[in-house]
């Protein structure tokens, strides 16, 4: 199976795809093992600053060599420079923060998966157009699980995963999942300022078993 079907088999099979970014590598490369510890087996690392692509490169290496199953997406990539850089340092998909044709170009050029964030109605029939497969509903929190359901049936075919505000308790998630999505976005409501700051690792770990067993039981 091509890397990219098994991507979107595997986002929505977890229900959950965790995103973050910090400046610090080694911080980096401890939220990425408890994750994996969690049982997260796919990540957006957000390309947020400019410490982003040399931390990626410690945490491909990282899961090269000790968490088998893994896959690491980079997130925030707004043109194909961006996304070429990524590529060459082990990026397994792009997701970009609005439709960037640019990028979905370098990823087809790749056979890679790349998943565009989109607002309305019509970035959605021209991310589909470009050959899009899932899309990011961005921002989700102002978008909201009512403005996927008017929609959903326009496009049978896509997978959408809102980011963006997705919170923890089971009510908002849900929500999400009776609209119809694949699975949701989950940034700083998981891996939250503060459990950085203070190295909690054991705590994103509980937080992340927590999530994956609400999904779960939505989907149930």
């Amino acid at each position: 199976m091509k890397k990219k079907d098994r991507l979107l088999q595997l986002i929505p099979e977890q229900g959950v795809l965790p995103l973050f970014f910090n400046k610090d590598v080694e911080v980096s490369l401890q939220v990425l093992k408890a994750l994996y510890e969690a049982g997260i087996r796919t990540v957006e690392y957000t390309n947020r600053g400019e410490a982003a692509l040399k931390n990626f490169i410690a945490m491909r290496q990282l899961y090269d060599a000790e968490l088998p199953g893994m896959y690491l997406g980079i997130g925030t990539i707004k043109n194909g420079e961006m996304a070429r850089k990524f590529i060459d340092a082990g990026a397994d998909y792009l997701i970009c923060p609005g439709l960037v044709p640019s990028v979905a170009e370098v990823a087809d050029q790749h056979e890679m998966l790349w998943v565009p964030g989109c607002m309305t109605p019509t970035e959605i029939i021209s991310a589909e157009t470009l050959g899009a497969r899932m899309i990011k509903l961005f921002p989700g929190n102002i978008l909201g699980p009512g403005f996927l359901s008017a929609i959903k049936e326009l496009f049978p075919d896509l997978l959408f995963m809102p980011t963006g505000g997705v919170e923890l308790d089971k009510e908002n998630i849900a929500g999400w999942f009776k609209a119809g999505v694949c699975a949701v976005g989950m940034g700083s409501k998981l891996i939250t300022k503060a459990l950085l700051e203070a190295k909690d690792y054991a705590q994103i770990v509980a937080a992340t078993k927590q999530v994956l067993h609400t999904i779960q039981s939505i989907k149930a």
